[in-house]
């Protein structure tokens, strides 16, 4: 069960563990993803077919492979009502949340009669990976294929594995649907990530991949990264909250209860300065989960990565917070908002006792896709950027490139160019 910790017992006995969370062991599967990468660059449609049929037990074709109009039509009509309106409005709140993003990229300013500014393009392609089966998650189609379809992307695809033996899981194909996706496989595993890398007869490579996937999945892009580009990396869920006395209890537990139900590696921290909350919080979590079997994802991801770590004062949770740098931060303190600005490592952030992270995963607008395993100190949550470059671009008058001339030339006879100034001096300036 969730243990307490004082901060000098963490540092001993924890840390270490905790820093290296989500380090996939990609090893043990490399071997087997290489295998189905080169068959499907070989072969391609051929392997897309042997391998769906070995591993997801459905015989495709050339001419089913590929998600029609009526299917998508049967899965609208499969799903109730109220869960379609609930996909729209988390479409609608994700896609104002990348919008307000996408105007605050591009610019231009003037300098003594010159023009510099910076202008932004998106990719032309890309692919979407979102797993089936008996769990899916439609709620990642929208966070991935939606920020693409904002920046401009011109053609979005999805792959996802049979779904019952057969096909699609409804779920997923509304969610491609509403995200506006324009082309849906079915195909998955390594092998979709390969066949949208490499390209085959039945699916045109992209030249991006984004979206979760098992460990295969995870290995066959980081394989494949250097032929095609792929999002951040992932690893098992995580949350850390900081709290003080102001603190619900039951909020606390409930918002360490939720993450660990993701998965048995999930990683679930509380930092608080208060024993007393520290206490509550532990005494809530053991009375809920007393009757839950052993062998459940949330006892054993609890037991695992489960934490309570008392500090002496609230700047030690910040600092401790950063180290780490965990996939959900939450803060549930007196001012909250003002801990915001010493917060520098975190993969999205969680204001207040009204600010579970629950929203954040569905309905709020804000990414769920989102660097784990310490990678917030250097990666950023999935958005409209990722399927964005930029260009910079100069516009120069006469009187613009005399006063740049004499460093121009300068410079560039330093590194002996003598055509870089030659090109300056050609202009007569």
């Amino acid at each position: 069960m969730i243990r307490i910790a004082t901060v000098q017992e963490f540092e001993d006995d924890n840390f270490y563990e905790i820093l290296n969370r989500a380090r996939l062991d990609l090893a043990s599967v490399e071997k087997d993803t290489r295998e189905i990468i080169d068959s499907v660059k070989s072969r391609g449609d051929e392997a897309l077919f042997d391998l769906t049929e070995k591993f997801d037990g459905a015989k495709l074709n050339i001419g089913t492979i590929k998600a029609t109009k009526k299917e998508i039509t049967e899965a609208h009509e499969t799903i109730k009502p109220a869960e379609i309106k609930a996909m729209n409005k988390a479409a609608a709140n994700i896609k104002k949340f990348q919008q307000l993003q996408l105007g605050r990229i591009e610019f231009e300013y003037e300098k003594q009669e010159v023009k510099l500014g910076l202008i932004s393009r998106s990719i032309s392609s890309v692919g979407v990976y979102a797993p089936g089966g008996k769990t899916c998650y439609p709620s990642s189609v929208l966070m991935s294929a939606i920020p693409a379809k904002v920046a401009g992307v011109e053609r979005i695809i999805l792959c996802s594995p049979p779904s019952f033996k057969t096909r699609f899981n409804p779920y997923i194909l509304v969610a491609a649907d509403i995200a506006e996706v324009d082309e849906i496989y079915c195909v998955g595993g390594a092998q979709a990530i390969a066949a949208m890398a490499y390209g085959t007869k039945s699916i045109k490579p992209v030249e991006k991949i984004v979206g979760p996937g098992n460990i295969y999945v995870n290995a066959a892009k980081q394989i494949l990264s250097n032929e095609v580009a792929i999002d951040l990396p992932a690893g098992p869920s995580e949350i850390l909250i900081i709290a003080d006395i102001t603190a619900k209890a039951e909020f606390v537990a409930a918002d360490i209860l939720a993450q660990a139900e993701h998965d048995e590696n999930a990683t679930c921290i509380l930092i608080t300065d208060s024993k007393k909350i520290a206490g509550e919080v532990r005494k809530i979590i053991v009375t809920i989960t007393e009757n839950i079997p052993e062998e459940s994802t949330v006892k054993i991801a609890l037991k695992k990565r489960g934490l309570i770590i008392v500090v002496n004062k609230m700047e030690e949770a910040i600092k401790l917070s950063n180290r780490i740098a965990p996939e959900h931060l939450t803060i549930m303190t007196k001012n909250s908002s003002s801990l915001l600005k010493k917060i520098r490592n975190a993969g999205a952030i969680f204001l207040g006792r009204y600010s579970p992270v629950a929203i954040g995963d569905y309905s709020v607008g804000t990414n769920h896709v989102l660097p784990t395993g310490g990678y917030a100190k250097t990666y950023s949550g999935l958005s409209v950027r990722d399927f964005l470059k930029t260009i910079s671009y100069v516009n120069c008058s006469s009187k613009g490139l005399k006063k740049l001339a004499k460093t121009t030339r300068t410079l560039a006879d330093i590194e002996k160019l003598s055509f870089h100034s030659k090109s300056i001096e050609v202009r007569d300036v």
